[in-house]
């Protein structure tokens, strides 16, 4: 039987390195891999893609991302490229100005380290938006940046109380400053205008066309429902997957409501059956445990620090019971559901290890492939638990280097001991755990390139940093198995991350082999052409 496509001129990244030069696919698999003896398959309608020394290798995957959310935010007021407070209300007052008749101003993507204290205030809103509402969560999305209008349509006064699981950001004299923590976000989130399903669908369509131009043929959403105003993409989902449009391969990690407790699990048990379909299926449950270090919520063994060094009381929140969570954790294992933790706080990692533990000891070690997603601080004495548990470390390498957010907003207040257990990626490679890796986009870009850039170098691409915990960093191989092998093990895609016979041919081309580059050179690389199932999904422009 001819093959329909054939690579050649190598070399190819198989689960032994770089042992091949070509490789033969069939329907949508992967019928050869090997050398020059692969070429006999070619018939006069194989399509024959000359590698030219460009390294194949399998498509990447992204164990953690928001595209729907993403997608709209490129179509609204986008702050990501904005880099100062000056730039940021630039962006506003200019997006503002180009549409005028939107009711409100949303969009989001700023960055915490463009504004003193991380804290933009309204005043800078009010001065170019004075007559329409703006709300704007930052990168994170763990706090919104909201002007005098907002704050007014939502009733939010001094003598407003901060919600339980949020802070209302206060100026000296008690009044809301204009940058809404957490849970306060849905005091404002929650009157934004909605999108429609066609917004959402166009989103959904949008972000997958960016993904694939960066190699990603699969990934898993970190978020499906409804949250601090953001829209539940579930139906897009849903719609791409009936008409064909959803070309890549998805998992839908449905939201854990943090408000309630077990008596959600049958409602989740009823999506669970509802949204999978085609490409699209949702086996996997979000919990929240805890939130972010800039802002004083992630949750930590011991307490923050002020900027004076001196302890606070503060230990970040717990959005989940953690008394609570191994009966939930444990039910949900039972019940063939992954579990997919936000834990940056090593009380959080903690947290979820203890409720893994619980559900293994329950219902013994089940094909569940828990999951801890973001791993900011763990604690040297919890990095062997990940192996000895079966728990997949989800990085997300762009976070692991020294910038504003980290030297200004996070280091001071967690000390120099806890600082150094930042995104231990080498420590947990060496204990045995597996990695699969992730960009949580739009928090961050969703380029695998740049990811795995930083986990090779520990510095940001274009940065004169020095390298940050340079024992934490992993090499070229292992990083890029935690893009593919990793996280499709994550994923449950268990027939792709690798190329082999029989494998789904989900593959990517780069415009060079990355092996033969120098490290501090990797970012500079390119896709140049993303298959999914065989299928020719992006091809970069030849210039």
């Amino acid at each position: 039987m001819h093959a329909d496509l054939i690579f050649t001129g190598g070399p190819v990244l198989t689960p032994e390195g770089r042992t091949a030069t070509a490789v033969a696919v069939t329907d949508g698999r992967i019928t050869a891999v090997g050398h020059d003896e692969v070429r006999e398959l070619a018939g006069p309608d194989t399509e024959v893609v000359d590698l030219d020394g460009r390294l194949l290798l399998p498509g990447f995957q992204d164990a953690h991302v928001h595209p729907v959310p993403a997608g709209l935010e490129l179509a609204q007021c986008d702050l990501t490229g904005a880099r100062t407070a000056a730039e940021s209300v630039a962006a506003v007052r200019a997006y503002a100005e180009a549409h005028p008749e939107r009711e409100w101003i949303t969009g989001g993507g700023w960055s915490m380290e463009a504004f003193e204290g991380g804290t933009p205030t309204k005043e800078l809103l009010d001065a170019v938006v004075p007559d329409r509402p703006v709300y704007l969560p930052n990168r994170d999305h763990h706090g919104a940046w909201v002007n005098s209008r907002a704050l007014e349509r939502a009733g939010i006064t001094r003598d407003t109380p901060d919600p339980a699981d949020g802070r209302i950001e206060r100026d000296a004299s008690g009044a809301p400053s204009g940058t809404l923590q957490e849970g306060a976000m849905r005091l404002v989130g929650r009157l934004t205008p909605p999108a429609t399903r066609q917004d959402r669908v166009a989103a959904l369509l949008r972000a997958q066309r960016h993904l694939h131009s960066l190699g990603i043929t699969a990934w898993q959403d970190a978020l499906v429902g409804e949250f601090a105003g953001m829209d539940d993409p579930a139906e897009a989902y849903l719609a791409a997957a009936r008409d064909g449009s959803l070309t890549a391969r998805v998992v839908g990690a449905l939201w854990w409501d943090r408000g309630r407790g077990a008596e959600q699990i049958p409602e989740l048990v009823e999506r669970r059956a509802e949204l999978s379909h085609g490409r699209f299926r949702a086996g996997t449950v979000k919990l929240m445990l805890d939130g972010v270090a800039e802002n004083g919520t992630a949750a930590l063994l011991e307490p923050y620090l002020d900027g004076c060094g001196c302890a606070t009381a503060n230990r970040g929140t717990s959005f989940v019971d953690p008394g609570q969570l191994p009966k939930y954790v444990t039910e949900l294992d039972a019940l063939g559901f992954q579990c997919h933790f936000h834990a940056l706080g090593d009380r959080a990692v903690r947290d979820a290890l203890d409720a893994i533990e619980a559900a293994r000891t329950a219902n013994g070690m089940r094909d569940t492939r828990h999951h801890l997603a973001h791993l900011q601080v763990v604690h040297p004495q919890d990095v062997p638990r990940f192996a000895s548990l079966g728990a997949t470390a989800n990085i997300q390498p762009l976070w692991a280097a020294h910038e504003p957010q980290m030297d200004e907003l996070t280091i001071p207040f967690l000390g120099p001991e806890r600082a150094a257990w930042q995104y231990p990626f080498g420590a947990l490679l060496r204990s045995g755990a597996r990695l699969a890796a992730g960009s949580d986009w739009p928090v961050s870009s969703p380029d695998p390139l740049a990811g795995i850039h930083v986990a090779v170098n520990r510095v940001s691409p274009d940065s004169a940093a020095p390298v940050f915990l340079p024992g934490e960093r992993i090499g070229l191989t292992e990083a890029l198995t935690a893009y593919t092998a990793g996280s499709a093990h994550v994923n449950h895609l268990d027939d792709t991350g690798a190329v082999r016979p029989g494998a789904l041919a989900d593959l990517v081309v780069l415009d060079r082999d990355p092996f033969a580059v120098p490290p501090e050179e990797l970012a500079s690389t390119r896709v140049a052409q993303t298959y999914v199932g065989g299928e020719r999904v992006y091809a970069a422009q030849v210039a």
